[in-house]
């Protein structure tokens, strides 16, 4: 959803289904950090759900996975991306 400021938040909901804290922390981590990579849209709330095989899939298959819904979602900036540690999209 728009959130009308010019940062996006991120939350991220990793179930106790995934396994005990060790993996969900593990899923979420991941998550965590293939979002920081993507050139995100800002001015915009996102929530993360993981489901079952986020426990099972590697880090570029989560990595993939979420470049592939940031993309049906048109929430991936445009133009050239964004250099590693530029901003703070919390």
């Amino acid at each position: 959803m728009p959130n009308g400021s010019d940062r996006s938040r991120l939350g991220f909901v990793v179930s106790k289904r995934l396994g005990k804290a060790v993996s969900r922390n593990r899923v979420r981590r991941r998550l965590r950090e293939a979002l920081r990579r993507m050139p995100l849209e800002m001015g915009w709330d996102v929530v993360v759900i993981a489901r079952t095989p986020a426990q099972e899939a590697s880090f570029r298959e989560l990595a993939a996975a979420l470049e592939q819904l940031l993309t049906r979602a048109k929430l991936l900036a445009r133009g050239p991306s964004r250099e590693q540690g530029e901003g703070d999209r919390r």
